[in-house]
């Protein structure tokens, strides 16, 4: 009878305020494993756990929503490792978009990326079985593997075309910054492919590394990156946000809250900001608020769109944990996010070359000093 406690607690955090009382409400669930549990028929196969993590996952699975999930202890580590970009497996991040499995991006220099996985990519099969109705973390699962195994997906561009990409899996470690001058030495660039613990402090060597007086620019390449800890988000948008609010969030849990610039030590140089549909979550927190406070120009294409927030305190004594989506931020100026994405000031075709764009901007502006009134709404 295991089962029964742990999803008690489960139905109390989902559904305080319903009109039934909890015992009466997970009556049937009780009848239902206690009914298993006597009458099925092969009882060898009956464990206590697997029960109960599958009525919990169906549980958050019945909300509809594909950034609530039941984690296993298994899923859980996968997920650590992801946000600090060790994993074994081909290199992208995925997501439910309108019911289809959906890349949000293939990371830099992985086997995704070199097999030609663009971000908007559909997964409808892999290995053969198709992926209608399955979860990210289903997915994930299936697609990560030991390093030089294969994976096929069956996959489907946005052009419509669709067809089998083998892919090998590999041991993936992704810097979560880059940094190099261009431009003759003139211009800093730093790609920054996720918001992972050491982000702020990764982009702060690199702005410190460039030699800022003697530079016309700065570009933050944000192409591909699908998020992270909020809290880098705003550690980082600090560095380009000399003051006032970063992101508001409205949350079931902590309630309304505004997080704002922690202060930036940086000259305010020419900022352009590269975005594509691969940008989201914290990454377009970042990018919405250095585009509200007019303190650079966006560059690309529109994000992604992902603008809800997940909490992962729910914390099970068997390692199992549930990632519950509890909030909705929103833009330093109000702005949706979520289902919308970000609108670009400066578009550049996605066979173009933002980089380019870029500083051709920054060209414009030479010797200026954000904020500028910047032409465009941004969203």
């Amino acid at each position: 009878m295991a089962v029964v406690p742990a999803v008690l607690l489960i139905v109390v955090l989902g559904v305080g305020g319903a009109q039934q009382t909890v015992p009466e409400l997970c009556s049937p669930l009780t009848q239902l494993y206690q009914y298993i549990d006597r009458s099925f028929y092969w009882q060898d196969k009956l464990q206590d756990t697997t029960l109960l993590h599958g009525a919990m996952r169906g549980m958050v699975e019945a909300l509809d929503d594909p950034y609530s999930e039941f984690l296993d202890p298994q899923e859980w580590t996968r997920f650590v490792d992801s946000l600090e970009g060790k994993l074994t497996g081909v290199g992208i991040e995925i997501a439910i978009v309108k019911n289809v499995l959906t890349v949000v991006a293939p990371l830099e220099g992985t086997p995704a990326e070199a097999a030609g996985i663009k971000a908007g990519d559909q997964i409808l099969a892999i290995d053969g079985e198709t992926a209608e109705g399955i979860t990210t973390s289903q997915a994930s699962s299936k697609i990560r593997g030991e390093a030089g195994t294969t994976v096929v997906l069956h996959i489907r561009h946005k052009d419509g075309k669709e067809e089998d990409i083998s892919i090998v899996r590999q041991e993936i470690s992704v810097p979560a910054v880059r940094s190099e001058l261009v431009d003759d030495g003139r211009i800093g660039y730093i790609r920054l492919s996720r918001f992972d613990s050491d982000a702020a402090t990764e982009v702060n060597r690199a702005l410190q590394s460039f030699g800022l007086n003697g530079l016309d620019g700065l570009i933050l390449d944000l192409r591909n990156n699908t998020g992270g800890y909020t809290v880098a988000a705003v550690e980082v948008s600090s560095y380009f946000v000399d003051s006032g609010t970063v992101y508001s969030v409205k949350d079931t849990v902590r309630g309304n809250q505004t997080f704002s610039s922690i202060g930036n030590q940086i000259p305010n140089l020419p900022l352009a900001v590269l975005i594509n549909g691969g940008t989201a979550s914290a990454a377009e927190i970042t990018a919405g608020a250095i585009r509200d406070h007019e303190m650079g120009v966006l560059v690309g294409q529109k994000t992604f769109g992902k603008g809800v927030q997940q909490s992962t305190q729910y914390h099970f004594p068997d390692g199992s944990v549930l990632k519950l989506t509890t909030g909705e931020f929103f833009t330093p100026l109000g702005h949706v996010v979520h289902g919308v994405g970000i609108a670009p000031d400066i578009v550049v075709p996605e066979d173009g070359d933002p980089r380019e764009a870029a500083i051709t901007w920054i060209h414009e502006h030479l010797g200026s000093r954000m904020p500028l009134p910047l032409s465009g709404t941004g969203l």
